[in-house]
């Protein structure tokens, strides 16, 4: 079980949420060893929080096996330097049992994805996330909404579950997220805004704080900019640097979002830290335009490797 007390724990969910990649080999099996200069570059860098399998991760394009694997692998490699969150999903019993694993791992708190079964009732969540509660046996939970379809109500009732101490909010609504942070400000939760760094500034703005990062994993010293500007309230700096680094999450963006991970991993292969390839039905390899457009941006910040 992780180390950090609740209170420290607390600040970091505030802070910046870097969702980690999952290297492959170049047979498409899962090989942990190129993560290691990830993990270091982005502690160095000051990143607040680390997190496993992911959306960043491929956490759907995984079994459960490998990602069981994949949170011990980042937990050796964080080695206790900043708290680690191990992401959860899928069906319930597959979810119960990744908690479990993360919990042997050495995780200090998890992530619930928010489940992609397209019968989802408001109240069968709330069960969902009680069953991954009970199974990840005292670790606090960060709930990951990509969208608010449930509806406040349950949104409410999930932030009211005991050992919720989070929640990611990845809808581009920051109306609805002020509302709910207005029903639930008596529990003092750790609103984090989900959607990277381009919707930071209008999650701050509302009263949330900290965002979640795949940047980090190529260039982290530019979050931690960001981040700094937004603490500041320095929003024309914040908005400067978000520009800069804007093209990098338009490239993201391309083929209906498929070219999320694509781009991460293809800018790690230009920094001489190859990855491995992502699994379909993610895009792969990166069009020729948007490889070419990724190499300039990546000579620009320095980080092609010669």
């Amino acid at each position: 079980m992780g180390t950090f007390s609740e209170a420290a724990l607390r600040k970091a969910f505030s802070g910046i949420s870097g969702i980690l990649v999952t290297p492959f080999n170049g047979d498409g099996q899962v090989a942990p060893a190129p993560l290691q200069p990830v993990v270091d570059r982005a502690v160095n860098a000051g990143v607040h929080v680390l997190v496993a399998n992911g959306n960043t991760s491929e956490f759907y394009g995984l079994l459960a096996h490998e990602a069981e694997s994949m949170v011990h692998h980042a937990s050796e490699c964080v080695a206790g330097r900043v708290p680690l969150v191990g992401g959860v999903g899928r069906s319930v019993l597959e979810a119960r049992d990744l908690a479990r694993a993360s919990r042997k791992a050495g995780a200090d708190a998890l992530m619930v994805h928010q489940p992609p079964d397209p019968f989802v009732s408001p109240r069968g969540v709330i069960d969902y996330v009680k069953a991954v509660s009970d199974a990840g046996d005292g670790l606090p939970l960060m709930i990951y909404l990509r969208n608010e379809n449930i509806g406040l109500n349950a949104i409410e009732a999930l932030c009211r579950l005991p050992l919720v101490m989070g929640i990611k909010w990845a809808s581009p609504t920051p109306l609805v997220l002020a509302e709910a942070m207005r029903r639930t400000a008596d529990r003092n939760l750790a609103w984090v805004g989900g959607l990277a760094e381009v919707w930071a500034p209008p999650f701050y703005a509302v009263g949330a704080r900290g965002f979640t990062s795949g940047l980090i994993n190529v260039l982290p010293e530019r979050s931690i900019a960001i981040y700094k500007a937004l603490e500041a309230a320095d929003y024309p700096l914040a908005m400067q640097l978000i520009g800069e680094m804007r093209p990098f999450e338009d490239l993201r963006a391309q083929e209906n979002n498929g070219a999320n991970v694509t781009i991460v991993k293809t800018a790690l292969q230009i920094m001489g830290e190859d990855c491995g390839a992502t699994r379909p039905p993610s895009a792969w390899p990166a069009s020729p335009a948007a490889h070419e457009e990724l190499n300039r941006l990546m000579t620009g910040w320095g980080l092609a490797r010669s």
